[in-house]
């Protein structure tokens, strides 16, 4: 039985978005209909805006209320609270291995608009539209996603808490405790303090990391990294970075992290490294296009670049750690939040976009 929802539908990359009912499919076999509660907005959601056909439905930290199941979903009923997360095939060898983020079909599967069989999750007056972003498009009422990419919550945690998770908190953390597996006393730079560099600030702490050092230009989000666990702040316009990094790092950083997304920085991520550093890339300059790259700053320290993909977690096994670590008191992601209407969605991306809010989460009253 088909479903009418209220989403939030974009008809041009840059646009604004405008409220309207669209129509939601029969639900398939291993699928769920989520009543939203609260969705976080992501990076991604701005700079996907380029690569998707319009008019497209977008959203990806969707947390809600399970409404319906399909006929073949067990372990999850309607009722049920759920976190969304990224969506992947469960049929690859990545996968089979118990590692979704590296999914064969990972970039098609979140990207691509359809279902992974390509057919599509939403109507608008009768026309089919991009939808099923990171298998949830989020920006709704109402959801249609996977049971496989949903992790069910046992606590009574606020909605707002739980909506952003599933992405930009789970990549930051995740990149430091999973992928580069930073240990106590391993020296860290990570460059950009939005959503990503922040959680990867916290998770440094929580592994023992020192010095962990933050680079940025905007002095207050430098400062709440101090806050947050970084034990040096630079500014990126004001500092001689490799410099300024040698003296607290005499032998280079064994580890840094690029999650800005500027060219100069990851450069200097590069260039901050020691022997046998790793530089963690959670984002690129410039997407699909060629890059001024030197490679024999990498060789020549007998570096690595790792590019990082969902913070190598996998969520129903992550998020709960994550919601664990926040309630002992040592993870305060709380920090960064500041909730918005639905109804106030364009609002909540100016505010992102001008650098005025971390993490943006929108409440579907």
């Amino acid at each position: 039985m088909t479903f009418e929802a209220t989403a939030a539908v974009l008809y041009e990359p840059g646009g604004s978005f405008q409220l309207k009912t669209v129509t939601l499919d029969d639900l398939r076999a291993d699928e769920l209909l989520i009543r939203v509660q609260a969705s976080g907005i992501c990076h991604t959601d701005i700079a996907a805006q380029g690569l998707l056909t319009m008019p497209a439905v977008l959203g990806h930290e969707g947390m809600g209320i399970v409404e319906q199941t399909g006929s073949g979903v067990d372990g999850i009923k309607a009722g049920d609270r759920v976190i969304a997360s990224y969506g992947f095939c469960n049929t690859c060898p990545g996968c089979y291995e118990g590692k979704p983020f590296i999914c064969d079909k990972s970039v098609p599967t979140n990207f691509g608009g359809t279902r992974i069989d390509g057919s599509h999750t939403t109507k608008l007056d009768g026309s089919e539209i991009t939808a099923s972003f990171f298998q949830q498009s989020s920006f709704a009422s109402h959801s249609i996603t996977s049971v496989r990419n949903v992790v069910r919550v046992e606590n009574d945690m606020d909605s707002q808490l739980l909506a952003p998770l599933g992405c930009g908190i789970m990549t930051g953390a995740g990149a430091i405790l999973n992928t580069l597996k930073v240990a106590t006393m391993d020296s860290l730079v990570v460059f950009g303090t939005g959503t990503v560099g922040l959680s990867a600030i916290m998770a440094a702490r929580l592994a023992g990391a020192a010095p962990i050092i933050a680079v940025d230009i905007n002095r207050e989000r430098l400062d709440l990294a101090l806050e947050l666990g970084a034990t040096h702040a630079l500014d990126a316009n004001e500092t001689e970075l490799s410099g300024r990094v040698s003296e607290i790092c005499p032998r280079g950083a064994r580890f840094s992290l690029e999650t800005s997304g500027v060219d100069q920085a990851l450069d200097d991520a590069i260039e901050c490294l020691g022997m046998g550093g790793v530089c963690g890339m959670v984002t690129v300059p410039h997407y699909g296009e060629k890059y001024p790259f030197t490679p024999f700053g990498v060789f020549v320290k007998a570096a690595a670049l790792q590019g990082i993909f969902f913070g190598s977690a996998v969520p129903n096994k992550f998020l709960p750690q994550i919601i664990e670590f926040y309630q002992a008191g040592r993870f305060p992601y709380d920090q960064l939040i500041r909730s918005y209407d639905f109804a106030d969605i364009n609002q909540a991306f100016a505010d992102t976009q001008s650098g005025e809010v971390i993490k943006p989460v929108l409440l579907m009253n």
